[in-house]
């Protein structure tokens, strides 16, 4: 059942009754100190058809357009595709992909910003048509290079995270809008619509009353200008709680009434990423390093206590240069927990956790509460499967860590209810039973 990033052709591990995630990183982290201690991940693709029944449940008006440089591995992608979802691409590579899965290209949307021309010819010659756009240069480039292009209008939203500017960073001005309107009527551009996008991090819920009032206005003001307006973006921003897509649904449902109601004839969609798969990967990794340190070394946060108990630092074989690379732009979403059993008495420790890089960019934790850990011990990190699979640095000569893939039989019996079976879009899917290992040439489908 091995597996890496590039594969095309990978297995996923049936669970039996009885047999939970827990059992299965016990498994591998048993193989893994007897062959080399690499880290790695296990992918829970259940989890995955559960968040999309919850989707289905709370927002179904809404379509979902997967934003692929979350997580592009192979298995994500086609049971997405599978489950009927659509995609957001920001580059030619995640295009090709998709069209290598066999992605329809109505199902794809390109996103980037900042597009190559390169990028834009490649998305006219294999039939991606909806592309955003925020400025006369991006619309330009789309009129010279694109000529069967339907362009959505990203507008800014004014939602502050601490005291700052959050999504204006991209996106125009309601002011400019106009004349962006002007300027594909002149280049013969098609304006189909408006995507905006509210961060995660913002917590005002009056930024999305703002955002749809702004979109209804662009919606009016491009019909002045004799443009068929057909789709609404509301962009990423999920998180993956069901009580946070409650929350934004219990505010835009009522405003989606008002300005874009059912029978208009206006598309809504989103760009969820982190809310399909983040809770569906769990990485393990091992400590190949320790220090002991002062505690007073510890500048601030967790423990400290003032008092002549050491602290320790552990060096973990994978870091911000590896899968741990979003913890550069933003704070870590999990909370590590110590793979060996330890007693409850047992005495805890100021603790910080580096990558194996030795860089200072390179700390994954800076300050939490541990059992004194040994060289050889395992940590395990939950809620790991949003932007963790870039390319890894060469630094250190890092390798990537394996995939493991999983689902329960009650998973797989929900997926087959629902008409999705492995003769489908997943086509590269082989189930085995989780107590068996099977090369692929040895793999077996589960069609009756």
């Amino acid at each position: 059942m091995k597996g890496f990033i590039d594969d095309a052709n990978y297995s996923v591990g049936l669970l039996d009754e009885g047999t939970n995630l827990g059992n299965v990183i016990d498994n591998y982290v048993y193989e893994h100190t007897l062959t080399g201690k690499n880290a790695f991940f296990v992918g829970d693709l259940g989890k995955i058809v559960k968040k999309h029944s919850q989707w289905q449940n709370v927002v179904a008006q809404i379509k979902p357009f997967y934003t692929v440089k979350c997580n592009s591995t192979p298995a994500v992608l086609e049971i997405l595709a599978a489950l009927g979802i659509g995609f957001a691409c920001s580059s030619k590579n995640e295009m090709a992909l998709l069209q290598e899965l066999g992605v329809s290209p109505e199902n794809i949307i390109y996103i980037s910003p900042c597009k190559q021309v390169s990028q834009i010819k490649y998305a006219a010659k294999i039939g991606v048509n909806i592309m955003t756009c925020d400025s006369e240069i991006e619309l330009k480039k789309i009129a010279r290079n694109h000529p069967n292009a339907k362009v959505l209008l990203h507008i800014a939203t004014e939602d502050t995270i601490g005291g700052e500017e959050g999504s204006m960073k991209f996106g125009t001005t309601l002011k400019n809008c106009r004349h962006l309107l002007e300027c594909a009527k002149e280049l013969d551009v098609q304006i189909i619509g408006v995507k905006f996008h509210v961060s995660s991090a913002c917590k005002e819920s009056q930024v999305y009353v703002h955002a749809l009032s702004d979109a209804r206005c662009v919606f009016d003001m491009a019909g002045e200008f004799g443009f068929t307006m057909n789709m609404l973006d509301i962009g990423g921003g999920f998180t993956g709680t069901e009580f946070q897509l409650e929350e934004v649904n219990h505010v835009i449902s009522p405003l989606l009434d008002i300005y874009f109601p059912e029978g208009s004839g206006i598309k809504i969609i989103s760009e969820p990423g982190s809310y399909y798969v983040s809770s569906a990967f769990t990485l393990a990794v091992n400590i190949i390093a320790k220090k002991v340190v002062e505690n007073d070394k510890f500048s601030s946060g967790v423990g400290k206590t003032g008092s002549d108990e050491p602290a320790f630092m552990y060096y973990m074989n994978d870091g911000v240069y590896g899968s741990f690379a979003s913890k550069l732009s933003e704070d870590l979403n999990t909370i590590p927990e110590v793979h060996k059993k330890y007693k409850e008495d047992e005495p805890l420790f100021t603790s910080s956790l580096w990558g194996p890089s030795c860089d200072e960019l390179d700390q994954i934790v800076e300050n939490c509460l541990l059992p004194e850990l040994n060289v050889g011990d395992w940590l395990i990190f939950d809620n790991m499967g949003a932007d963790s699979f870039q390319e890894p640095s060469a630094f250190n000569d890092f390798q990537r860590p394996a995939i493991y893939y999983m689902m329960s039989f009650s998973d797989w019996y929900e997926m087959q209810d629902a008409g999705i079976t492995s003769d489908t879009m997943m086509k590269n899917f082989f189930f085995v039973p989780s107590c068996i290992q099977l090369s692929q040439e040895d793999s077996f489908s589960t069609e009756a």
